[in-house]
C-alpha cells in the first residue's frame, strides 16, 4: 500500500468540504494551481475521478463520496485527539501516578495531595505504597511518574531533588523517661529492646551505616514494616526505636513518647522526589511538582 500523503486528504477534504478548488486553497493557504494539483495526483494514485469540476465549483463523484466519509472521519478523530489535549494541558482531566512509603505517604505527602486534589479535582491520582529501593525501581519501569523517597538514595537513571530535611532520633515510651537525662552511646543499646524498621529500606541502611562507622552493630530485638508500628510499640513500652522526630511532635510533646539523646547523634537526611531523567514530565506531574517544598517543576 503507498505511504498516506496527508497533503494530498487535506486538500480532498477542504475540497469537498467546500465546494470549491479556490476556497480549498483559501483555508490551506496555497494558491488554487496548487489544489488542483494535489487533487490530480491523489485521484492519480487512487485510479479514478473524485470530483466532477463545474462552473460553479466541485461536486464529489460517487467514489469521492465514499472516500469522503472515511476523510471526514479522520479529520474529525484528529480535531477531537488535538481538543484532549489541550485539555490535559489546561488539567481539565488526567492523571499523576506516585510512589511512596508508608510513613512519608502519612507525614510528608498527604497535605500536598489534599491542595492538590482541591486545586485540581478532575486529575486521578494514583498512589503506590512502596519502600525507597521498591518506588525507584517502579520508576525505572515507567509504572509512576514521580516518587517520594528516603534520603540517602542513588539511581543512575533518575533525578533525585532534596524536599524537606528530617532528623531520626531515638524515642522510648513514659518507661524510658529515665534514659533522657544523658546522652546514650549507642553501643549501650545493647543492654535495652531494641525496635527497627525492617532490613532493606533506605532508612533501615541510614542507620545501619551510622552505627557502623561508630563501631556498632545494631541488632534489633523486633522488626516492624512502618515507622508508625515503631512509634506506637515504643508508646507501649515495648523497647527503644529510631523514628523521624517531626513525624512525633505531637506525642513527643504530650510525653507519649521521650526523646533520647545519643552520644553520636544520627547524622540528619531528607525526603527525595525522585523523577526519571531525560523523560518529559506531563503537566499534571509539573503542577504536582511546583506544589512540594524545595522541589521545582521545569524539565
Amino acid at each position: 500500500m503507498p505511504e498516506i500523503n496527508l497533503e494530498w486528504y487535506r486538500s480532498f477534504y477542504w475540497c469537498a468540504k467546500t465546494g470549491s478548488l479556490s476556497r480549498a486553497a483559501g483555508k490551506l493557504h496555497i494558491t488554487q494551481p496548487a489544489v488542483s494539483h494535489t487533487i490530480k495526483q491523489l485521484e492519480d494514485m487512487l485510479g479514478g475521478p473524485l470530483f466532477i469540476r463545474g462552473a460553479r465549483g466541485v461536486q464529489l463523484t460517487a467514489e469521492g463520496e465514499l472516500l469522503y466519509r472515511y476523510v471526514e472521519q479522520a479529520f474529525n478523530f484528529v480535531a477531537a485527539g488535538e481538543k484532549k489535549l489541550l485539555e490535559m494541558h489546561q488539567l481539565a482531566f488526567g492523571e499523576i501516578r506516585i510512589g511512596a512509603g508508608d510513613s512519608l505517604c502519612k507525614h510528608y505527602l498527604l497535605p500536598y495531595l489534599e491542595r492538590y486534589h482541591r486545586a485540581y479535582p478532575q486529575i486521578r491520582i494514583r498512589v503506590t505504597n512502596r519502600t525507597t529501593p521498591e518506588t525507584l525501581a517502579l520508576l525505572r519501569e515507567g509504572a509512576i511518574d514521580l516518587g517520594i523517597v528516603n534520603l540517602p538514595a542513588a539511581d543512575g537513571r533518575t533525578e533525585i531533588a532534596v524536599s524537606s530535611p528530617q532528623q531520626d532520633c531515638l524515642v522510648g515510651g513514659r518507661k524510658y523517661a529515665g534514659l533522657a537525662g544523658r546522652p546514650l552511646k549507642l553501643a549501650e543499646l545493647a543492654q535495652y529492646p531494641l525496635l527497627m524498621l525492617e532490613g532493606g529500606t533506605s532508612t533501615r541502611r541510614h542507620l545501619d551505616r551510622h552505627a557502623e562507622s561508630c563501631g556498632v552493630k545494631l541488632e534489633p530485638e523486633l522488626e516492624l514494616g512502618s515507622m508508625d508500628l515503631l512509634a506506637d510499640f515504643a508508646k507501649s513500652g515495648l523497647g527503644l526505636a529510631f523514628v523521624v522526630r517531626d513525624y512525633y511532635r505531637g506525642e513527643l510533646l504530650a510525653g507519649d513518647l521521650v526523646e533520647i539523646p545519643l552520644a553520636e547523634p544520627v547524622p540528619p537526611r531528607g525526603i527525595g522526589i525522585a523523577t526519571l531523567h531525560g523523560v518529559p514530565r506531563s503537566e499534571a506531574a509539573k503542577r504536582f511538582l511546583a506544589l512540594l517544598p524545595a522541589a521545582g517543576a521545569g524539565e
